[in-house]
């Protein structure tokens, strides 16, 4: 049992209330023990990706308690490379609000962002429902303060949105988790799916039951229609950091509906074997359509970059949807690249909103601002991105969802879908870079707005999420075999429950 493995959780639930009892006035002191957590969790993703690139699944039982009774956090591939995606966009966030003096703002921003972190880590390393459920309440509760971050009546209003639509979420996550532990009689998945296999007939009913809901919660949590309402308002009324930030979690819902159907609901749950597939699918292509549709109609750039989060789950999870190892593979690819994207998207926009003064983000002509050609530049590549188009990763991506999905079940609705959907996309981000560069050149009049903070800097992280981007495609290769080596894992039947479970 490697103690690196509790690494990640241990270290920003240290951090974090170290940081509020002793560094709470201490801007600097702050800053440094920040930035020095985010590379230490870099570093250490790194090395539990190389160990789980061996292909052994990994255990931790906490207090020495074997599962299924004790605590027990398991890493394979999809965690680790969850862990990585994490700590990347981490580092790049925390460096932005450093530089644009966003953490100025209130003396509780570090500590929030250390137990986001120890929120995240903790739901993509834990094996059990109820503690998925904590490491969700940590990681929201701490998104809550980074949403309200800063203040302001809009953002008060959302924060009310967006905590009330969680309770309700949390609540129904108890729900679910009473009616599995009722039929199955415990909450670790890999014990969960061996008890699903095993049940009777007459708790299939009750089991389904519970999966559905379970799935329900996650597909909250990853903004699936009908339940995307929350994220427009909520992303696009908190700071661009922040927004940023919370690119990550919406791909928190991805990971467990693919971890929980995949454990729970394998090829060895017998009758009710991938019970909870067929209703993915639909949810996933409405998402796609109406995220991308909203792109074209906003009238904002903050809106645009939240509905273009919502049109690339879409695109994530009707490739998980499938639910075959080379779909999984390819919905993998498309993550980090949809997560980056998106981060980069509302970085660039925070930093044109700054410049246009009263303009602010609307989608309508100004007059030429202060450092409009490097902006260009960067809302050009950030805009490739998101909508798919070489040289970035996001081409490859979807060639690679297309292809998978090309001989499953629906497979053709998913070609039709993402081609169109990328076309809107292609539409949408011409019309607002013309509106923003092209026509604003020949506006007449002056911008009056305060002197950018840090846009060196600024601009140098949204740059280095897109060279990110780009290292994706050219070591295409070598990301593609651990991809394809982590869909075999995860449809290896067995193999997650044996190593979790334990011999006998």
């Amino acid at each position: 049992m490697s103690h690196w493995l509790i690494a990640p959780v241990l270290l920003p639930a240290l951090l974090a209330p170290l940081m509020l009892l002793f560094l709470r006035k201490r801007l600097m002191e702050s800053r440094v023990v920040s930035l020095a957590g985010c590379l230490s969790l870099l570093a250490l993703a790194g090395l539990l990706m190389v160990q789980a690139d061996t292909g052994i699944i990994q255990t931790y039982a906490l207090g020495d308690w074997r599962a299924p009774f004790g605590i027990i956090l398991a890493l394979d591939r999809l965690s680790a490379l969850m862990l990585m995606v994490t700590a990347i966009l981490a580092l790049a966030v925390m460096i932005y609000a450093v530089a644009t003096g966003l953490d100025r703002k209130g003396w509780h921003f570090h500590p929030l962002f250390q137990f986001q972190l120890l929120g995240l880590n903790g739901a993509f390393l834990t094996g059990d429902l109820f503690n998925l459920f904590v490491f969700f309440e940590v990681l929201l509760i701490a998104s809550y303060g980074l949403m309200l971050h800063g203040g302001g009546a809009a953002r008060l209003k959302a924060g009310v949105q967006y905590v009330v639509v969680n309770l309700v979420g949390s609540t129904l996550f108890l729900v679910a988790v009473g009616l599995l532990y009722g039929a199955t009689g415990t909450l670790n998945m890999a014990h969960m799916g061996q008890r699903v296999a095993e049940a009777p007939a007459g708790d299939h009913g009750l089991i389904l039951a519970g999966g559905l809901l379970m799935i329900a919660v996650f597909a909250l949590k990853a903004a699936v229609v009908p339940l995307h309402f929350w994220l427009p308002r909520t992303y696009g009324s908190t700071s661009a950091p922040v927004a940023a930030l919370f690119a990550i979690m919406t791909k928190v819902g991805a990971y467990c509906i693919l971890r929980f159907t995949t454990v729970v609901f394998g090829d060895g749950a017998g009758e009710l074997a991938w019970a909870p597939a067929p209703y993915l699918l639909p949810a996933a292509l409405a998402t796609m359509l109406l995220g991308f549709i909203g792109v074209l109609g906003a009238r904002h750039l903050r809106q645009l970059a939240a509905f273009s989060v919502i049109g690339s789950m879409g695109t994530l999870v009707s490739a998980i949807a499938v639910f075959t190892p080379a779909s999984t593979a390819a919905a993998l690819y498309y993550l980090p690249h949809s997560t980056f994207a998106a981060a980069a998207l509302f970085l660039v926009t925070d930093q044109i909103a700054r410049r246009r003064g009263d303009f602010g983000d609307a989608l309508s002509p100004s007059p030429v601002f202060a450092g409009a050609g490097p902006l260009s530049g960067l809302f050009f590549l950030t805009a490739i991105a998101v909508v798919g188009l070489p040289p970035l990763s996001g081409f490859p991506g979807k060639l690679l969802i297309l292809d998978a999905v090309r001989d499953a079940p629906g497979g053709w609705w998913i070609w039709g879908f993402i081609l169109g959907t990328t076309v809107i996309s292609l539409l949408a981000f011409a019309r607002a870079g013309s509106v923003l560069f092209w026509k604003s050149a020949a506006t007449t009049g002056e911008i009056k707005a305060a002197t950018p903070v840090a846009p060196v800097a600024s601009a140098l992280v949204v740059a280095g999420l897109l060279a990110v981007l780009a290292a994706l495609t050219l070591a295409g290769g070598p990301v593609s075999a651990y991809l394809n080596a982590t869909g075999e894992q995860i449809f290896e039947a067995g193999a997650y429950g044996g190593a979790v479970l334990g011999p006998g």
